[in-house]
């Protein structure tokens, strides 16, 4: 079954023209500094004869602290930046085990980025880059815990939802890592022996074939759990569902806001909207359209509460901002992207909303990507 469009994390190689010599295969000591945004750490390699600052890598298959050898895979003289994989270790963390995939590490698969990694271990290397990214992109200071979430086995047999690529021998396989190469997978160990359960805290939901559902088992319950208990919808509100997909929000919303209450769902793709009116019935609307045209064009009135669920690029400053102008008391953020939510989270403490409640959920274990639901109030 395919993965769903709006989560996509495959990263295709850019092609470029080459700056200089290329660094690629060469291979330094070095020690391995933070944890980065994006599945890898940050190694600064000391000054050489003819540089005068210390070169950036950044880094696979390593752990803040060790020291490894270093094997350059992508990276000319003249680039700002290299990228490399930990090749061997030499002095390990305490948080390294052994990849209980055959075929995780350097060279191979590229689905996972942390098989190496404790899963407690994960949980905090994806705290601290949430934590970094608010920081930097939105000057906030934060405490942040990534929380594991029922329906994986040790970080593993949770992907609900998997893609391959066919072999001419009739096998099975993965890419790897920013490349179109292909290694043979027989098993990979995050896929789960059943596929998604559209069903809810007892309510079906229908959902098209290739359409969008989460594919962690326990994301969809802890998700609708975190934004009612979040924005606390009262009797007689009006909510607005953004990025409303097959109205997994909205249906709960529409539950909590009542006879009295309203709710808008907004949503791009054609076939989510059917489903959308199929699971929400009687008392929802749902408009179809990409969601900056949507409100540009109309729901200019007020709005209680809106939740946001956008595509991993984030909701961006013109969504943003007619989010605001609707004046609602309070807003739900659901982001698989820290970098993203750091971002839009800064356009909305340009209009006096500010960051009331964050939580972080491991619903990509043994991968970099994290969610997170952030609340966010008027401040002033």
């Amino acid at each position: 079954m395919p993965v769903p469009r709006r989560r996509s994390t495959r990263q295709a190689t850019r092609s470029r023209q080459p700056r200089g010599r290329s660094r690629v295969g060469e291979r330094f000591e070095a020690e391995v500094g933070p944890i980065a945004h994006g599945g890898h750490c940050v190694v600064r390699l000391l000054q050489t004869a003819g540089q005068q600052e210390s070169r950036v890598v950044f880094v696979r298959h390593a752990l803040p602290g060790e020291r490894v050898v270093v094997e350059i895979t992508e990276g000319t003289e003249g680039d700002r930046f290299w990228r490399g994989d930990a090749v061997e270790v030499l002095v390990p963390s305490p948080d390294r085990v052994v990849a209980p995939c055959l075929v995780a590490g350097p060279g191979l698969c590229g689905g996972c980025d942390f098989q190496h990694v404790t899963p407690a271990a994960q949980r905090r290397l994806k705290a601290d880059v949430v934590r970094e990214q608010l920081h930097r992109l939105a000057g906030l200071d934060l405490e942040v815990e990534v929380e594991a979430v029922p329906g994986d086995v040790d970080g593993l047999r949770w992907r609900t939802r998997q893609r391959y690529v066919e072999l001419p021998d009739g096998r099975r396989g993965m890419r790897k890592h920013r490349s179109h190469d292909v290694v043979p997978v027989d098993d990979c160990l995050l896929e789960a022996p059943e596929g998604p359960s559209c069903s809810v805290l007892g309510r079906d939901f229908s959902v098209g074939r290739g359409g969008f559902w989460q594919v962690h088992p326990g994301a969809p319950q802890v998700l609708v759990e975190t934004v009612l208990a979040m924005l606390r919808p009262e009797p007689g509100e009006a909510a607005l569902d953004l990025y409303a997909g097959v109205g997994l929000f909205a249906a709960f919303l529409l539950d909590a806001v009542g006879e009295t209450g309203h709710v808008v769902a907004v949503e791009a793709d054609g076939s989510a909207c059917e489903h959308a009116g199929v699971n929400l019935g009687i008392g929802a609307f749902v408009e179809h359209g990409p969601v900056d045209e949507v409100l540009e064009r109309g729901l200019d009135r007020p709005f209680d509460l809106v939740v946001l669920d956008p595509p991993r690029e984030g909701a961006k400053r013109h969504v943003v901002e007619q989010v605001v102008a609707r004046t609602p008391r309070a807003v739900a953020y659901v982001a698989c992207d820290p970098a993203a939510l750091a971002r839009d989270i800064a356009i909305f403490a340009e209009h006096g909303y500010t960051v009331q409640d964050l939580r972080a959920f491991d619903l990509f274990p043994m991968t970099h990507h994290v969610e997170c639901v952030a609340l966010l109030g008027f401040s002033r």
